[in-house]
Parts: structure tokens; C-alpha cells; sequence
């Protein structure tokens, strides 16, 4: 049996409390806590925050705006 394995057999605190787990709620320890956890997904707690990229036309506009300032520096 490889070491992962003997980890899973190991019984993991409650996620949300700390409590030890019960199988019924698995991983959690009541349905409470697993109501608490499914509450935190449905409003997006747990969501990872996207970084969206610059749409083409903030691009198009910035490079715009960048050789317009280079034209005034250099005297262009």
C-alpha cells in the first residue's frame, strides 16, 4: 500500500469546524457544516478570481495614446 493510500484511511478533520468527520457527511462533520460549505460555493466564495485580458479596443486605444505621446516628445 503506498503512502497516499494510508493517508485517505486517516480520518480528516471537519473542513469547516475542525470536528471529527462523520461518514454521513463526509468530509464534514454534520449537515450542518455541509450546508455551510455548499452555502459558501453557491454565493462564490470559493471562486478563483479571473484576470480578464484588455479587450482589442483598449489595446488599439493605449498603442494610440502611446504614439501620441512618443510624436509630442520627440517633436514629431
Amino acid at each position: 500500500m503506498s503512502a497516499a493510500n494510508d493517508n485517505d484511511k486517516k480520518a480528516r478533520p471537519c473542513p469547516i469546524c475542525g470536528q471529527p468527520m462523520m461518514m454521513k457527511y463526509r468530509p464534514f462533520c454534520s449537515k450542518h457544516c455541509a450546508d455551510v460549505d455548499l452555502s459558501r460555493w453557491l454565493k462564490g466564495n470559493y471562486a478563483i478570481p479571473a484576470v480578464e485580458p484588455p479587450d482589442e479596443f483598449e489595446v488599439e486605444a493605449a498603442l494610440r495614446e502611446a504614439e501620441k505621446e512618443r510624436r509630442e516628445r520627440d517633436g514629431d
